[in-house]
């Protein structure tokens, strides 16, 4: 399959010109960091199931799940069984969502049809010692943290360890093993530039750390109250000293840049002391909107990062007569689907 997503890929973008398309497989077994099941109760006894694609009724029992990672499928059948010695955990459990790391860590959601009070919080501090996990119980506008509800993952980009504090129910790359190979994908793509980096979309601060030691300083905005706690922390636990965060929607701070008004958090970054050459984007399905499109217009370097094809190659086609493609490649984030994650890189056209 992966095959087939290279060729389709390359026969879309084709018109671009784009140089030889880089390609990077995953691990065909034990990939994902990520994982959310049903919780099917039948009589006494109840089990995992996941439901077909956009059909809520046709349902299939997993008791284990190859594509994600080995300590999920350990954690899998040892939660069930303890949950089970405990009224109060397996009562309207529906819903349990795993969240594991390369370097060992795991925590577990458990979600409930029915309100949790600090009853639930005794057989919790118990289910977290016998499996040795973070633990977080959800239940309507209810959440009960055991400790922590974070973990720490850490990557090695370009020969450094990079530490990255993951929080529950926020975004994180499923697929650890090729979200390091983006890592050093970006942190390649960017050898020979130089000045200040701008990212939009950061999150976590998952590129911005990473690109660092490549740029003179780095600017990353993000609009998600958690995300930005994390990346503050990240860039703490990793000893940066030259990224820094904004809360802001990439949306405004786009309108801002362009004009077309700016809040105080606008203002606090004294954005006229840096030199952006290039800008990061790495937007959610829908792509980047109009205005987005024309702030990253303005610099030398664009690098894009993409879940969606289609719409990086409508935002491709806004930019096409200012910038061209100097790198092109996909990552293979979601073997078994036909879902690609891409990379490119532009670079402004030379004025002739």
């Amino acid at each position: 399959m992966l095959t087939e997503k290279a060729a389709e890929l390359e026969a879309q973008f084709a018109e671009f010109s784009p140089p030889a398309l880089e390609v990077f497989a995953s691990e065909k077994e034990f990939f994902r960091m990520r994982a959310e099941f049903r919780v099917w109760h039948e009589e006494d006894d109840f089990y995992y199931v996941m439901f077909e694609p956009g059909d809520k009724f046709t349902r299939h029992r997993v008791d284990q799940f190859p594509v994600a990672g080995r300590l999920i499928n350990e954690l899998m059948p040892r939660l069930l069984a303890a949950v089970k010695q405990h009224d109060v955990l397996r009562r309207k459990l529906f819903q349990v969502d795993f969240l594991t790391t390369q370097s060992g860590q795991a925590l577990i959601s458990l979600l409930y049809h029915k309100a949790l009070d600090d009853s639930w919080l005794e057989p919790a501090r118990w289910l977290k010692q016998e499996l040795g996990v973070e633990l977080v119980g959800r239940s309507r506008k209810v959440k009960h943290k055991v400790d922590q509800d974070w973990v720490v993952e850490t990557m090695t980009v370009a020969g450094r360890t990079l530490h990255y504090k993951q929080v529950e129910n926020s975004f994180t790359q499923p697929n650890a093993g090729v979200a390091e190979k983006m890592l050093n994908w970006a942190v390649d793509a960017s050898r020979g530039l130089s000045g200040d980096l701008l990212e939009l979309y950061c999150g976590n601060g998952n590129f911005s750390l990473a690109l660092a030691d490549s740029f003179d300083r780095v600017v990353g905005t993000e609009i998600a109250k958690s995300s930005v706690q994390a990346a503050q922390y990240n860039i703490e636990r990793n000893g940066i000293s030259n990224v820094r965060i904004a809360r802001m929607a990439s949306e405004d701070f786009s309108a801002a840049m362009l004009g077309q008004g700016g809040g105080r958090r606008f203002q606090e970054l004294n954005l006229a002391e840096y030199n952006f050459t290039t800008v990061l984007v790495d937007p959610p399905r829908a792509g980047l909107d109009d205005d987005t499109v024309e702030l990253v217009r303005r610099y030398d370097h664009i690098l894009y990062i993409s879940c969606n094809p289609d719409t990086l190659h409508a935002n491709l086609t806004a930019l096409a007569d200012s910038h061209c493609i100097e790198r092109f490649a996909l990552f293979d984030q979601f073997p078994y689907t036909h879902h690609k994650e891409c990379g490119v890189l532009l670079s402004r056209r030379q004025s002739r």
